[in-house]
């Protein structure tokens, strides 16, 4: 994918993820909260220089660093951000303060990342970013998911109590 369709497949997605995070969300019962973390996957993957040829046991590394940034700042995403129920059930999730410097945290260690292959002279494109996105989405969403489960009421059986 060219870089910049990737730039704005970044900006995109960011500019959604912060959107969602300023303002309560409603938590559905979607089976498809992987999806997107999917396509920018996918994105990354297909990008011809996710890794950089000349140096591939560095960019290997840096990229594999990069992808556990996305893993940790998920985690750490999700623990921060608020998840409660309402009086009709429903369940809702909402981004903190916390959450905010999670995401200042996480960017400013990959941009740290990016230094350090800039100086040893490895070439990233934004696949590493797509990747390091998906990563953190999937796993914010994931853990989010699980916490909205303990929540929810249990679903009644059809046809009442046997």
């Amino acid at each position: 994918m060219p870089g910049f369709t990737n730039a704005l497949l970044i900006l995109a997605a960011v500019v959604l993820v912060v959107i969602r995070q300023t303002k309560p969300q409603r938590m559905t019962r979607s089976k498809r909260w992987w999806l997107v973390p999917a396509v920018l996957a996918y994105a990354a993957v297909t990008d011809s220089g996710l890794v950089d040829t000349r140096h591939e046991t560095a960019s290997i590394t840096l990229l594999a660093c990069e992808v556990l940034v996305g893993l940790l700042m998920g985690v750490a995403w999700a623990r921060t951000s608020r998840v409660w129920t309402e009086q009709d059930g429903s369940v809702w999730t909402r981004g903190t303060k916390a959450t905010a410097g999670v995401w200042v945290v996480g960017m400013a260690a990959r941009l740290g990342l990016m230094g350090m292959g800039l100086l040893i002279g490895i070439h990233q494109a934004s696949g590493a970013l797509l990747l390091a996105l998906a990563a953190s989405l999937l796993v914010r969403a994931g853990l989010l998911e699980l916490r909205a489960q303990g929540l929810r009421p249990a679903p009644a059986l059809a046809g009442g109590v046997r």
